[in-house]
């Protein structure tokens, strides 16, 4: 028997019973389909985290303070001291100690109440230097950013994120205006283009004025010199290594530390924050999808099972072909056939489900989901595997039955 008459005779044996090779299909389209929408989903999600994280800047490190304790033994996280300052910041825009940094921002931030003649919107109030839309990658949609002169002089201006100028004016279009902070009045000079929402804030609700301002009119008092976070932007991917060694090594110095492990902050890049988001939802990936796959398992169950009743119910018919000389490798051939093509017939429509799904659900769940080929590609060909394995004992114990035997059945 030619491989045609084998394929067609499969075919015309598959669709002889309808409703049982459909449910059979059935369990391995599920499976395929969501192996293919676990693996998106994971893709998708470290797709969004590296999008964000690079929201932060290009080239980009982070300096945050140390932990706090306090009179009662309570200890604080990271972040929670204010053990870094204007100086230190000052310190690491030095071309002498510090040559691979390009570019230096840090940041003191509030939670405020941002007021208008109208309204108001409680908002984060950032205090920074002039050098924040390069380091943290931002433009603006409509006037200027603030300069160097104005941060030196503690200058009264205000730049707003997209959403904040909404809530207080109900349009960007904000320049000019002016608002309150702290019953200091603040003139609106520029207006940030939208940019969305990281991990841990929205990155369009916010009001940033210099860090002069920030400190000494704003907030005051003996924490006037502490920020909460050093930006630091390396001269090139390939130097931010040595951007930060520069840093530590400086801001060790300045704090009088000798030991590491000892330092009163801490220095987070891009590629680290990166690295463990990713493996985090690799391995959220790799069980989602092992548990995906378990329904595969179960599918392949299922075409054994159908396979087995196919041999019980067909036995007269093998017995007849053995009889008029089909030997046992044909017999063989012609169940793996059978098996094979409910295997691939339910990895194309999985693969076609999960597909659709992909461009469905993004818009449901409010997160990315990327279609992978090599995913794709790899679901039919396990399909086909499945179908294939467990074909192999039903078409064993079919050509293994006695033409006599066979045709003595009922």
């Amino acid at each position: 028997m030619s491989w045609t008459e084998t394929l067609r005779t499969g075919l015309s044996a598959v669709r002889a019973h309808g409703l049982r090779s459909t449910l059979t299909v059935l369990g391995i389209l599920i499976g395929i389909a969501a192996v293919i929408l676990t693996v998106g989903l994971g893709l998708g999600t470290q797709k969004d985290v590296s999008a964000q994280i690079s929201a932060l800047g290009s080239n980009l490190l982070i300096v945050t303070p140390g932990s706090s304790t306090d009179t009662s033994g309570m200890r604080g996280g990271f972040g929670s001291s204010a053990t870094l300052t204007r100086a230190d910041a000052a310190a690491l825009t030095s071309e002498v100690t510090a040559p691979d940094v390009a570019a230096v921002a840090a940041e003191k931030t509030s939670s405020l109440s941002v007021e208008t003649s109208s309204t108001n919107w409680t908002t984060s109030v950032v205090g920074t230097s002039a050098a924040w839309t390069d380091v943290r990658g931002r433009e603006l949609a409509s006037g200027a950013f603030f300069t160097a002169d104005d941060d030196a002089a503690g200058a009264a201006v205000v730049v707003l994120g997209s959403q904040t100028a909404t809530e207080l004016f109900g349009t960007t279009d904000a320049v000019g205006q002016v608002v309150t902070i702290e019953d200091l009045t603040f003139t609106v000079v520029g207006v940030l283009t939208e940019e969305g929402a990281d991990a841990a804030s929205d990155l369009d609700d916010l009001a940033v004025i210099p860090l002069s301002t920030m400190a000494d009119q704003v907030v005051g008092g003996t924490d006037r010199n502490s920020v909460s976070t050093i930006y630091l932007q390396a001269e090139s991917t390939d130097q931010l290594s040595a951007a930060n060694q520069e840093a530590e090594t400086l801001l060790l110095n300045l704090h009088s530390i000798s030991s590491v492990d000892d330092a009163d902050f801490s220095i987070n890049s891009q590629d680290s924050l990166v690295s463990t988001a990713t493996a985090v939802y690799r391995t959220l990936t790799v069980l989602l999808t092992g548990i995906a796959g378990l329904s595969l398992l179960v599918g392949g169950i299922g075409v054994m099972n159908i396979m087995l009743v196919s041999v019980t119910e067909r036995t007269r018919e093998i017995g007849l072909r053995k009889a008029l000389g089909a030997p046992p490798w044909a017999i063989r051939r012609q169940f793996l056939v059978e098996a094979t093509v409910l295997g691939l017939a339910g990895g194309v429509l999985g693969a076609g489900l999960g597909i659709v799904a992909a461009r469905v659900l993004p818009d449901l769940l409010d997160t990315s989901i990327v279609v992978s080929g090599v995913a794709v590609a790899g679901s039919i060909a396990i399909a086909m595997a499945i179908g294939l394995v467990f074909g192999v004992y039903p078409a064993t114990r079919a050509a293994r039955l006695a033409p006599i035997d066979a045709l003595r059945s009922e």
